[in-house]
């Protein structure tokens, strides 16, 4: 099954590779290109949404999910990568958001024109406002993009009318899935990506999907499944209705949630045979460099996935979050959306010490890989980009607090010495849709493929060996004894995996060879911030995890 092992590479369209030149990515850029993931050794490769949208969040405003956004391309174009990326054996995994929809989908459109009580208007949660005048929202649930979660409509005449639902942005009017309609509509749409070849989906916020149809206020501290809005347990009928649909096909089509919960047992439980394969552990992530809360996050971690024979995955970013080289490089190492502050200060040489650590660090933990685009590059958070430049609405809806996602969706170097680094062609007219710091020239795929010192040629080196290890990938681990601050642990009879988080050069456990490093080794010592990989001979470990 190749899902248990998988490295899967994250593509944010928009920002990959610019084939015609007008700035922004596209399908024909990643095609392009397809020879350079095949080469950096990834075995799928995942795209955030590429359907039709007025993009007032990335693509997560979805308008039709059966066409491909003409900025990115044509439904054939995407039909002809993913044959070509397969014939180079690498999968397409698409992405699904049924939380909600953008408000230019005809479905919230028929619901605006049909009015209140309408049939159309039950696809979605519109509710009459409270207070004498119906001005007060139906509730006070918080946004997880701050701000409100309800906006009023108006009516033909000009006087104000209901209000709707958005967990996110206005423009992303949620979906009522007790509607039957809801439920067929996104079995259809599984069905119509799975016809096309597509391996797997990705499921975004796959734990909001359900409310309480009484739309309650939320408790001070809700019991397991009593959120009204997060974590219903009658979710778990809808993703059984989708593992069915998936296991229909034949091959093993994947279903791979966005789901952030902090009761690990409650997250283990989307992992059941008969639901999701596998889903997105942020827990790890999110977790600040230092040794013991990385232990204790990989221990949870197991342990939660192993009543479900799930296996793990492992990732440092995606495009929601602080890239790990400025991450890693602050005092707070850690990872929360509520703690992002623009002006934060960093140390990218501390950062991408780190980061590299870190790199080996995850691909060397069993179960799946994801690594998010330039990640493999070195690129750090681009935190200075103009005002008149920025997009997200992380950014807007916070009032400017939240630096917002913008910096880590930086379009990505391919060659040359100054922008736009071979992500346009050299006769482009337009500039890409965010600029690129000079300072990246150093960073090009160019740059640093034939560069043994690199960020890129190290993952590429580590993918290879995850390839060639039978023991890396799913499949056994052992915790080995370590000093405090020290990471170490098997993966079969002849490997291990030595991670160095303390302030001072370790030696090695004993070991025949050193298959991989992420720091030179300073007299046979392993410095601060490091991960080396060995070849050992040793017995077999009675601790197995």
């Amino acid at each position: 099954m190749w899902w248990r092992s998988a490295v899967i590479y994250q593509i944010y369209p928009r920002s990959f590779a610019d084939a015609n030149g007008d700035g922004i990515g596209d399908l024909a850029g990643v095609r392009a290109h397809l020879g350079y993931l095949k080469d950096l050794g990834v075995d799928a490769i995942w795209f955030t949404p590429w359907y039709l949208s007025p993009l007032a969040d990335g693509g997560y405003d979805v308008a039709d999910y059966r066409t491909i956004d003409p900025a990115f391309g044509t439904l054939a174009e995407a039909e002809a990568l993913i044959a070509e990326a397969l014939a180079l054996g690498i999968r397409t995994i698409v992405d699904v958001v049924p939380n909600h929809v953008s408000d230019q989908h005809e479905w919230f459109q028929a619901a605006l024109r049909a009015g209140p009580g309408s049939p159309e208007r039950e696809r979605f949660w519109f509710r009459p406002g409270g207070g004498p005048n119906g001005d007060e929202m139906p509730n006070n649930w918080v946004s997880n993009f701050s701000g409100d979660t309800w906006t009023r409509t108006t009516n033909p005449d000009g006087t104000p009318g209901e209000w709707y639902l958005h967990l996110f942005t206005p423009e992303q009017p949620d979906l009522n899935w007790n509607h039957p309609d809801v439920r067929r509509e996104h079995e259809d749409i599984l069905r119509f990506w799975f016809d096309r070849g597509v391996a797997g989906v990705r499921i975004d916020s796959a734990a909001l999907l359900v409310k309480d149809s009484d739309l309650p206020e939320v408790p001070e501290h809700p019991a397991a499944g009593e959120h009204p809005n997060t974590d219903r347990d009658e979710l778990h009928d809808i993703y059984r209705g989708w593992r069915a649909i998936a296991d229909s096909y034949e091959g093993t089509r994947v279903l791979v949630g966005e789901i952030w919960l902090p009761d690990i047992e409650r997250f283990a439980k989307y992992l059941r045979p008969d639901e999701l394969h596998t889903a997105f552990n942020f827990d790890f992530l999110a977790r600040p460099w230092d040794a013991a809360e990385l232990r204790d996050s990989i221990d949870s971690t197991l342990a939660a996935h192993a009543p479900v024979h799930a296996p793990s995955t492992w990732l440092l970013s995606n495009h929601d979050v602080t890239r790990p080289v400025t991450r890693f490089g602050r005092s707070d190492s850690s990872f929360a959306f509520v703690k992002k502050r623009v002006g934060t200060p960093t140390d990218l040489a501390l950062g991408t010490r780190r980061a590299r650590a870190a790199a080996l660090l995850t691909a060397a933990l069993p179960g799946s890989l994801y690594l998010y685009q330039g990640d493999e590059l070195g690129l750090q958070e681009v935190e200075d980009l103009p005002a008149d430049r920025l997009e997200d609405p992380m950014h807007f809806r916070s009032g400017g607090v939240d630096p917002g996602r913008d910096g880590c969706r930086v379009p990505l170097p391919w060659n040359g010495i100054r922008p736009p680094f071979g992500f346009s062609p050299a006769t482009a007219q337009q500039q890409p849709w965010l600029p690129q710091p000079a300072s990246w020239a150093s960073l090009t795929v160019e740059a640093q493929r034939s560069d043994p010192s690199s960020m890129l040629w190290l993952y590429t080196q580590a993918l290879r060996l995850r390839r060639e290890e039978a023991a890396l990938g799913d499949g056994p681990f052992a915790w080995l004894p370590s000093h405090p601050g020290v990471l170490v642990f098997a993966r079969g009879e002849r490997f291990t995996s030595v991670t160095n988080l303390s302030a001072a050069a370790i030696a090695l456990p004993a070991h025949d060879g050193v298959l991989l490093s992420s720091s030179p080794l300073r007299d046979g010592l392993l410095p601060p911030d490091s991960t080396a990989w060995l070849r050992t001979q040793r017995e077999s470990p009675e601790n197995r995890v």
